[in-house]
């Protein structure tokens, strides 16, 4: 599995979150909503140093993870993370691992 992080999408994380050069955005499963995979899951993220990385993106000194025991949730796709360029907020996308 990769994270792959747009560059609109790295410029969003630094305006809205302040993050910057050393700081952890963890992505992980959570209860409520839905995704393509699972009923009453969707994705979270948040800012938080991680415990036991599975797979990691470091971007401009960002690293971008999802801890070993959420790896589950992406059911072998990678995750894509982009800009809607009409509200101004996260899109996830997710494309089999071939």
């Amino acid at each position: 599995m990769k994270i792959i992080i747009s560059d609109e999408a790295l410029a969003w994380f630094k305006e809205e979150m302040e993050v910057e050069s050393g700081d952890y955005i963890r992505f992980y499963a959570r209860y409520g909503g839905s995704s393509p995979f699972h009923e009453a899951f969707s994705l979270g993220m948040n800012r938080e140093k991680p415990h036991n990385i599975g797979v990691e993106t470091v971007v401009d000194g960002i690293h971008f993870y999802v801890e070993k025991d959420d790896e589950w949730f992406f059911n072998n796709h990678d995750l894509y993370v982009s800009i809607d360029s009409k509200t101004d907020e996260l899109i996830y996308d997710y494309k089999k691992i071939e």
